[in-house]
This record gives structure tokens, C-alpha cells and sequence, in this order.
């Protein structure tokens, strides 16, 4: 469910607007291209010891899968109590006004 509130698809309409007002002086949002040093290729370069602690993509997609699915649940779990609620309401009423004018 996260998708759907993604701040980047919601501020692009934004951003594309700004960049066009200024014109050719308008910045590219990633910048300019800087070759790593060694401390930095040192830190991204793979860890064997790290490994074990790493999630894994398919652990990670099965989890996101049930966390939709609950959360799909418990919005249809909600809406059916409200409706019940409603029609029970409804019927309340119903048999309140046939006893009165009885």
C-alpha cells in the first residue's frame, strides 16, 4: 500500500514546473558525475561477514505481500461491521416504527 502515497510520483508535476520556469539555468537534480575514491569503494564492496545479517529479496517481498493482504483484510473486516451495523440500525428503526404505530 505503500506505493500509492510514493512523494515522488505527488511532487513531480512540481518539480517539472520549477525547472521549466528557470529556464537554462535550472540544475539537473542528480549532478554532476564524481569518480569514487578507494574509501568509498571500499565501504560498497562486499562484506562476507555482513552476508548472514543481509535480507533477502524474496523474504522481503513475501513479508510486503502479507502486510497488503492484512491490511486488505482488515479494511473489508471494517467495512463489513460498519454495513451490519447500518442494517441492523435500519431494521431497528423499521421495528420501532411498526410497534409505535400499531
Amino acid at each position: 500500500m505503500a506505493f500509492l502515497l510514493n512523494k515522488a510520483s505527488i511532487l513531480s508535476p512540481l518539480r517539472s514546473r520549477f525547472q521549466s520556469t528557470n529556464g537554462s539555468f535550472a540544475q539537473s537534480s542528480r549532478g554532476y558525475h564524481i569518480e569514487l575514491g578507494e574509501r568509498e569503494k571500499a565501504l560498497l564492496a562486499d562484506d562476507p561477514a555482513l552476508r548472514r545479517f543481509k535480507s533477502h529479496t524474496k523474504g522481503v517481498k513475501r513479508v510486503k505481500r502479507m502486510g497488503d493482504v492484512l491490511t486488505i483484510v482488515v479494511v473489508a473486516g471494517c467495512c463489513y461491521e460498519i454495513y451490519v451495523r447500518a442494517v441492523m440500525r435500519e431494521e431497528a428503526r423499521k421495528a420501532e416504527k411498526s410497534a409505535t404505530s400499531v
